[in-house]
């Protein structure tokens, strides 16, 4: 019994379109960057007490069977919390996926397109081999450019308020 639930703690197994994808365990650098992230987010959120941020793996099951996806990093706010079960059962209000090579179209086209769909109020994009993050907010229907920056600069957040991140920051030494 502990086996299976050691197995099931650690699927990387998505469900995009009702087709399962394994994808790969990432790489040192991308969760190297993932916990840069998660960190200014984790120190935001101490001052400020707006919401929970998670990491992968963790299923956020959108549709039961057909779009079961584990971004990179999530965020659901205070109010939102119901949605925090065994797995997240619904829509986060923010969603974080970083590229790995192998992984470009999956992340920016196709899982974009799901979340989109479902209307994750902020999805960012973030492309370590350009040092960019991209962040994309929800506008009627469609996702729309909010913050950006490449190299040097600070993104903002829409839905977690007050929350600023220096690419440096994210992309900066990794030699510490």
């Amino acid at each position: 019994m502990e086996a299976q639930t050691l197995e099931r703690d650690f699927d990387l197994t998505e469900i995009i379109n009702g087709v399962e994808v394994m994808g790969p365990s990432p790489f040192g650098k991308h969760q190297n960057i993932s916990m840069r992230i998660v960190r200014r987010i984790i120190l935001h959120l101490e001052n400020n007490k707006l919401g929970t941020v998670f990491y992968s793996p963790l299923d956020v099951i959108l549709k039961e069977g057909v779009q079961k996806l584990q971004p990179d990093i999530l965020f659901i706010k205070k109010a939102n919390m119901g949605i925090f079960q065994d797995f997240i059962r619904g829509v986060p209000d923010m969603v974080c996926e970083i590229v790995s090579k192998g992984s470009v179209t999956k992340d920016t086209v196709t899982k974009k397109k799901i979340y989109e769909q479902f209307k994750v109020p902020e999805f960012w994009i973030v492309f370590p081999e350009l040092e960019t993050i991209e962040v994309f907010t929800i506008e009627g229907d469609i996702y729309e450019l909010f913050s950006t920056a490449e190299g040097e600069g600070i993104v903002k957040s829409k839905v977690i308020e007050g929350l600023e991140v220096d690419v440096n920051d994210v992309f900066g030494d990794f030699s510490l």
